[in-house]
């Protein structure tokens, strides 16, 4: 077996990612199979912006980016440089894709129900009104 020299440094080197930062941030996403809104609603912004950053027609400030790279389970490194590896996109083992949708579904009701009491505050309000005119 020969030795390589250049094989070595290159194991050595910290890979790069020539992808653009909204390049990363689709895929980082899409290895996590989260939507967009989901991302969106995970930072506080809407999913225009997400949208935006990942066509590059805009940057996220750095405090965002370190939040997205904790969310998106990547290092900061990686998503704004693209030093280091890609997020693997094989997480479609049984086990955690039965957890992603379960997740999914807890979020959804989450979601209807944070609707279902904003309705019923209203409704409320409504109903108190009446009484008091």
């Amino acid at each position: 077996m020969r030795f390589s020299t250049e094989a070595a440094i290159t194991k050595l080197r910290p890979t790069t990612d020539n992808d653009t930062l909204g390049g990363r941030i689709w895929r980082a996403r899409d290895a996590l199979n989260l939507s967009a809104k989901d991302l969106a609603n995970q930072l506080g912004v809407k999913v225009d912006t997400i949208a935006a950053w990942e066509r590059d027609r805009s940057e996220p400030r750095t405090n965002r980016l370190f939040m997205l790279a904790g969310i998106l389970g990547v290092p900061p490194v990686w998503l704004i440089a693209g030093i280091g590896d890609a997020p693997k996109d094989d997480l479609a083992e049984p086990a955690t894709m039965r957890l992603r949708d379960q997740l999914a579904a807890v979020r959804k009701a989450h979601d209807e129900t944070g609707k279902a009491i904003s309705a019923l505050e209203l409704a409320l309000t409504r109903v108190l009104q009446d009484i008091e005119s």
